[in-house]
C-alpha cells in the first residue's frame, strides 16, 4: 500500500471521507477544539489511495501541555467497506515512524486503549494529563516516541498558538 502526503487539493476528498467515518457532528468532540484554527502538520498529513480513490488520511496537529510540545494523532479515517484490512495500522505505524524520524517525542490521541495499544498508546501514560472538554478521561491515550519523554508531565493540553 503506498502512504502518500496529503496535497491542498486532497483536502475535499478528506473532508469526505472524515464525514462518511464520524458524521458530520464531529466537529463538536473535544480534539477538534484544539485543531480549530490549527493547521495540521504538513509533513505528518497522509492519505492511501486504491485505483485513485482516498481509502483512507491520517494527520498530526501540534498541541502544548506547559512547555512541552506533542503532537494529537487523529483524525484517522479508512473507507468503512475496506475498515479491518490493516489500513489504518500500517498508516498510524508509518505516521508515528516518521513523526520520530522529524524529532517529536510525544503523541496524544482520543480512542479505545485496547485498540491503541497494538501501537504502544496507553492511558497510563496520559494519566496526569486533562484534555479539556474530554469526558471520558479513558480514552485519552498517550505513547513515548522517546522513552521517558512523558515523565513528570503534567496539566491541561491547549492549542498551539
Amino acid at each position: 500500500m503506498d502512504i502518500n502526503l496529503q496535497k491542498h487539493s486532497d483536502n475535499g476528498e478528506v473532508e469526505a471521507l472524515l464525514d462518511t467515518s464520524f458524521g458530520q457532528d464531529r466537529h463538536k468532540k473535544a480534539a477538534y477544539s484544539l485543531r480549530e484554527g490549527v493547521a495540521a502538520i504538513s509533513e505528518l498529513s497522509f492519505i492511501i489511495r486504491k485505483d485513485s480513490y482516498l481509502i483512507a488520511t491520517l494527520r498530526f496537529w501540534p498541541v502544548k501541555l506547559g512547555k512541552y510540545d506533542l503532537l494529537l494523532l487523529g483524525p484517522i479515517a479508512v473507507l468503512p467497506s475496506l475498515q479491518g484490512k490493516g489500513y489504518g495500522i500500517t498508516m498510524m505505524e508509518y505516521g508515528l515512524k516518521q513523526a520520530k524520524k522529524l524529532g517529536h517525542k510525544r503523541v496524544i490521541l482520543v480512542g479505545e486503549e485496547s485498540y491503541y495499544s497494538r501501537l504502544g498508546f496507553s492511558r497510563k501514560c496520559a494519566k496526569s494529563i486533562i484534555m479539556p472538554g474530554q469526558n471520558d478521561e479513558s480514552r485519552l491515550l498517550a505513547l513515548e516516541l522517546v522513552a521517558g519523554s512523558f515523565f513528570g508531565i503534567k496539566g491541561i493540553i491547549s492549542k498551539y498558538n
